[in-house]
């Protein structure tokens, strides 16, 4: 990846609130997934890769790095069809396929449907990205509803869970399981309690699955983002969060989705051969809770 591209500082970022779930071409600024700096080496040759949440943020910004790796690419989404079918020409454009599959993770029928319609229109599965996530900010604890609470571990560990267990059966030696971790489940967060409960729960749930799996050869690990400029933000943060957002880490502004895909291709890829149960943190020095 190289380095000449500008990044919005904090500071261009107004205070915006948008209706979840928000589409990623409502934002201002735009978020930065086309990767068009990055320098492809053909790394996913012949791979295909199952992506949930992989309509828009991260999960789009991954989806376009693997094709352009190579790999030909599913997408798991739940609303945003627009969103999605961006992501699908996006990737198409790099020479590669992509199949769209709106599904629930919340539901295990569900994720097992997509596993399949996946295999059975690429022929195989070598890499599952779990990414899909929900949030949504409460400055007091109090307010966090049981129907929030269930289906912020519903959509987070249980969807992780479900997809996993329903890949496995198509994952051989050398393929892997990669999935999104946050900083904010190392540091914590006064006002996402439920998110960071159940980002925390994903760290271990992947340092624990790598080493059921490890026997197998089949790679777990995750990457723990920090603040990223994605439709999540807007659609769940109080306005006067989302002003400045990203202001508080060392680099003094937020990540562009683009900024953490080569990190998900370094764990898809042979590179990462010897790497399993790691927690990958690209979080622009982000150290603390504040």
């Amino acid at each position: 990846m190289s380095t000449d591209k500008q990044r919005p500082k904090s500071e261009d970022i107004p205070g915006q609130k948008l209706p979840y779930p928000a589409k990623q071409s409502d934002m201002k600024p735009q978020p930065d997934s086309d990767l068009s700096n990055y320098l492809a080496a053909g790394k996913l040759r012949g791979k295909v890769a199952l992506i949930t949440g992989g309509d828009s943020g991260i999960g789009r910004a991954v989806a376009i790095a693997f094709a352009m790796e190579a790999a030909d690419v599913a997408i798991l989404y739940n609303v945003n069809d627009e969103d999605a079918d961006t992501t699908r020409r996006m990737v198409q454009a790099k020479g590669q396929k992509c199949l769209l599959l709106k599904h629930d993770v919340r539901n295990s029928a569900e994720c097992r449907t997509a596993v399949q319609q996946t295999v059975s229109e690429f022929g195989h599965l070598n890499i599952l990205v779990n990414n899909a996530a929900y949030q949504m900010a409460q400055p007091r604890f109090e307010d966090v509803t049981e129907e929030q609470f269930r289906r912020t571990f519903e959509t987070n560990i249980f969807g992780y869970f479900f997809m996993a267990q329903a890949a496995l059966p198509h994952l051989k030696e050398g393929d892997a399981i990669i999935n999104t971790g946050s900083i904010v489940g190392l540091v914590g967060h006064p006002m996402l309690v439920d998110y960071t409960a159940t980002k925390g729960a994903i760290h271990a749930f992947t340092k624990s699955l790598a080493l059921n799996l490890g026997g197998r050869g089949i790679r777990v690990n995750c990457v723990v983002p920090g603040p990223v400029w994605t439709p999540n933000i807007p659609a769940t943060m109080p306005i006067e969060e989302v002003e400045n957002f990203g202001h508080e880490v060392a680099l003094g502004r937020p990540g562009q989705p683009e900024e953490l895909a080569p990190a998900y291709v370094f764990l898809a890829s042979t590179d990462s051969s010897f790497a399993t149960g790691s927690l990958v943190e690209v979080t622009g020095g982000k150290l603390s809770s504040s």
